[in-house]
């Protein structure tokens, strides 16, 4: 599990060039609030397409089945952001707003946050620019003052970087 966490922490140093810094907006005992910048070379309309496709992206470390193939996003209002896996199922997120090449909503308390009293929201806004795409992902979670989400900056933040650096580095892939 050790060896994972740090092939994982290599993993985003070297897709950090494509990352702005992240900014840890808040951080406080009952409501953590983290923004990461991608710049992608793709149109928003492109990097929509990896978007909606995490089994591509994300890392299978960060999923509850072991495997990344396995998870799936319907991308509409209502739709599920969601694992599925011989042993069971889980739902990562709710889909809340989807206007494709521009923005995407769900609620959802990743991870071990799913068994906790929070409440997390995880919105992607791609905005064009001159070298394609702007990626602004803001993951904001909230509960009570007992959960001490702003302790837990240091450890969210590097998987957030992570799940979406590979989102980055995918949509900035070449098309064939």
């Amino acid at each position: 599990m050790q060896l994972r966490r740090l092939v994982g922490a290599f993993a985003a140093g070297i897709l950090l060039p494509l990352a702005s810094p992240a900014e840890v907006r808040l951080a406080a005992p009952d409501a953590l609030v983290i923004e990461h910048r991608f710049t992608i070379t793709a149109t928003p309309e492109m990097a929509w397409s990896v978007l909606v496709h995490p089994e591509r992206y994300w890392p299978s470390e960060h999923t509850w089945s072991g495997s990344a193939g396995n998870l799936s996003l319907v991308p509409e209002a209502g739709g599920c952001f969601c694992e599925r896996w011989a042993g069971g199922s889980a739902e990562h997120g709710r889909v809340v707003m989807a206007v494709p090449g521009k923005r995407l909503r769900f609620q959802g308390s990743l991870g071990p946050f799913q068994e906790l009293p929070v409440i997390g929201v995880m919105t992607i806004s791609l905005v064009p620019i001159d070298a394609g795409t702007e990626a602004v992902v803001a993951y904001r979670l909230s509960g009570d003052d007992s959960q001490k989400l702003g302790d837990l900056a240091a450890v969210v933040d590097p998987v957030i970087l992570q799940q979406f650096a590979g989102f980055a580095m995918l949509a900035s892939e070449p098309r064939k």
